[in-house]
């Protein structure tokens, strides 16, 4: 069938949990109650750097109500080497950034264990601290890891992207430099010389929190009897989380059942980061625990995204052709590894076809909580870089930014950053649509006014996956899943299998499966569920309308061929009175000797090709001229977006992503100072968007078929995020004149600017 001819798929649905989350029935982690159930409250490490001299738990231990106060060496994690965020249970000997986990208090209620926390004493001799990254690269700083940096058996940047992260590598002494990758094709020197224009400018993004509305919960159930372990967690990717808490706590993964729960937002952190711990606590006590951070917990213990200090140099023809790009990309990595240097290469020297490329990452350690994904890690960081020099070089060449951008875009086949080939893709297509919209083809701008324009996109990833279709005796489909929906994707799913079986929507419900009863599925990240699961549900469907249509086929004494199904019925084509209903079927099913037996099919998907995704953002905003303040008044977002099963999930995805792009530009910042202590440890301090400060959002979909994705789908969550920062910054270059090249851009920055300009 063509998209035209679909009955349901590419029409939008509703939110399938949505009855349960508008009415406060949604049960989230943090609501879970188990009988002798513990409550646990982490002590944190006041110090970015310092040795535990002594831990005093005696006062605490007789706080009542406190049933334990646990350091490092009363859990089974004691022996194994701390190398990541989420191997770091508890601190042994020395701290290694603020908010590190050092005691934990259990109590009989959450009251009780917050006393017994303050009641520990812990003495600290602290030591030096490194905490600015430039500062961490300098031959003169102290190295965090003398001995060479612990790493982990499993590498948690792989699950969002679908890049190649090393070309050449550096091999080199032990230093706070933990990872340098150099990319290179062509002559870099040659292509500027070359160059009849050439800018160059530094840029630097700071830390940034993903601001989830639900901070990290858990709760871990042990059976003794078993010995087995059960946690009930919201999290993006139940069979890694597993597999994450049975490698640190020593454990078969068959002895560990992750139950996933309704998740409050994740954006890419909530892979287990606190789940080792609880479980290992409630191993070490026997009895059920559970933990729900507080928000300034949050902040300070869990992984934001890295801050990043790019300096970049381009240059282009007089007629507007690329001679060369080359980029220093240095990422504030925090004090353990997680490196996406290799995806802001990819996109950095990928974009544009430029023969002339040279890409020098460094991914630092300093004494900060490690880095981690948030929504297309990297990619914000190397798109403000890039689209904000590719802004200068237009201007600069007296050309049209986008047909300038239009002229360079990369095309299917065109090589990385990293010198990989991109597969089909569709960025030429967004910016012809965005060519044609009213809001570039009218654009008009009052004094103050400024309107920008960036292109932003995401490899996109995938997974092999499972799907179960049954269908039971009263016509309700049940599809059985693994995956974790955080973003709507179930509301895509039910739609397929809909479309497959001719019955309505309203008929087919998930059943989420945990990782002991769920079929394996791709994991909520990388903008690859509804890619990678779709095929599953297709082909699990597809499993069940065929044996549907054999008993069919043998009732009415006719081919398979010459049945359809519609409307919950299947009859045969062209003889409308002889139907059957799909309830019926499946009671002959289920009672027929020699039949094909309880309907239920079985998928899978693996499929070998990523479909990345690409947009264009266009934003007009006002400058304040007396304070700097900016103001969007006007976005609009096209995307490459395959085909849309569900329009309006993936039309509410760009606008979650836009938004939270307005936070990188404008307001978001964990700030620290050069003790490694947080400033901006709250929501009173780390701003936010807010609903008043967000202009409209328009959405364009383009419809680019992926050749190999379900339907034609693509993955849509992660690329609306990455335009938004360039795009302010070249919306307020065009109103006031000014580049700002620091993420955020705070209303103090452009009016400083703004002074300097003056001066001149």
């Amino acid at each position: 069938m063509t998209p035209k001819e679909y009955q349901f798929l590419g029409k939008g649905h509703r939110l399938v949990e949505g009855l349960e989350k508008v009415t406060g029935r949604a049960r989230y982690a943090g609501d879970m109650t188990l009988p002798g159930m513990l409550h646990a409250r982490p002590i944190l490490s006041p110090y970015a750097h310092a040795k535990i001299v002594s831990i005093d738990k005696s006062a605490a231990e007789q706080m009542p109500g406190v049933v334990a106060v646990l350091t490092a060496e009363d859990l089974l994690t004691k022996n194994r080497v701390i190398a990541s965020r989420n191997s770091a249970v508890l601190a042994k000997e020395r701290v290694l950034f603020r908010g590190q986990p050092v005691v934990v208090v259990v109590g009989d209620s959450p009251a009780a264990a917050q006393d017994g926390a303050d009641a520990v004493l812990i003495e600290y001799e602290p030591l030096p601290v490194v905490a600015d990254m430039l500062q961490a690269m300098t031959p003169a700083a102290p190295v965090i890891w003398p001995e060479g940096l612990p790493r982990d058996e499993t590498d948690l940047t792989a699950a969002h992207a679908a890049v190649a992260k090393e070309t050449e590598v550096m091999k080199r002494a032990p230093s706070n430099v933990h990872e340098e990758n150099h990319y290179r094709r062509g002559d870099v020197e040659q292509g500027f010389k070359e160059a009849d224009v050439i800018v160059e400018h530094t840029y630097t993004t700071s830390i940034v929190h993903q601001s989830y509305l639900e901070p990290h919960a858990a709760v871990a159930e042990p059976d003794p009897l078993r010995g087995s372990l059960t946690l009930y967690t919201g999290t993006q990717g139940q069979f890694m989380v597993r597999d994450e808490v049975a490698r640190i706590l020593a454990l078969p993964k068959s002895k560990v059942r992750v139950v996933p729960l309704t998740m409050g937002g994740g954006f890419g952190a909530k892979y287990g980061i606190i789940e080792p711990l609880v479980g290992a606590i409630a191993l070490a006590l026997q009895r059920p625990v559970r933990l729900v951070l507080t928000r300034s917990e949050d902040f300070l213990t869990t992984t934001p995204a890295p801050a990043s200090r790019i300096e970049l140099k381009t240059g282009a023809r007089k007629d507007g052709t690329l001679t060369a790009i080359q980029a220093r990309i240095i990422l504030d990595n925090g004090v353990f590894a997680f490196a996406i240097g290799g995806i802001a290469a990819t996109l950095l020297g990928g974009y544009y076809r430029c023969p002339n490329v040279q890409l020098d990452c460094y991914e630092v350690i300093t004494h900060k909580p490690q880095a981690g994904a948030y929504r297309a890690p990297g990619a914000p960081q190397a798109t403000f870089a890039l689209e904000s020099n590719m802004d200068e070089l237009a201007r600069a060449l007296k050309l049209d930014p986008l047909e300038f951008r239009l002229q360079n875009a990369a095309e299917t086949g065109d090589p990385t950053g990293t010198g990989e080939i991109w597969p089909n893709m569709g960025l030429k297509l967004c910016l012809e649509r965005m060519k044609k919209h009213p809001a570039w083809q009218n654009r008009t701008k009052g004094a103050d006014e400024g309107i920008g324009l960036a292109i932003g996109g995401w490899p996109c990833f995938m997974t092999p996956s499972a799907a179960i279709c049954r269908v039971d005796s009263d016509g309700t489909v049940r599809l059985q899943l693994g995956s974790v929906d955080i973003s709507g994707v179930n509301s895509s799913l039910v739609l397929i299998a809909a479309e497959i079986l001719g019955v309505s929507p309203e008929q087919v419900e998930i059943v989420q499966g945990d990782t002991h009863s769920g079929p394996f599925g791709a994991h909520s990240g990388g903008s690859q569920t509804t890619y990678s699961m779709s095929g599953a549900v297709a082909n699990a469907a597809q499993e069940a309308r065929r044996k549907l249509l054999e008993v069919a086929s043998d009732h009415f004494e006719a081919s398979a061929d010459d049945l359809e199904m519609r409307d919950g019925q299947v009859q045969v084509r062209g003889v409308p009175d002889r139907m059957i209903s799909l309830a019926e079927l499946v009671e002959i099913a289920q009672t027929k000797a020699g039949g094909p037996g309880p309907i239920v099919g079985e998928g899978h998907a693996a499929v070998e090709e990523n479909a990345p995704g690409f947009v264009v953002h266009l934003a007009k905003v006002m400058v304040d001229p007396e304070t700097g303040q900016v103001t969007p008044t006007q976005y609009v977002a096209v995307q490459d977006v395959g085909f849309a099963l569900n329009p309006m999930m993936v039309e509410g995805q760009i606008h979650g992503g836009a938004v939270q792009s307005l936070g990188w530009a404008l307001q978001e910042a964990m700030r620290y100072d050069e003790e490694g202590q947080l400033l901006t440890g709250s929501f009173m301090d780390y701003a936010v968007p807010k609903f008043d400060s967000v202009p409209g959002i328009e959405t364009v979909l383009v419809a680019n078929p992926s050749p190999h994705g379900p339907f034609g789908a693509r993955g849509v969550g992660e690329p609306p995020i990455t335009a938004g920062p360039a795009v302010i910054a070249n919306a307020i270059r065009d109103a006031v004149g000014v580049r700002i090249t620091e993420a955020p851009m705070s209303s103090e920055a452009v009016w400083r600017a703004m002074q300097e300009k003056n001066e001149r």
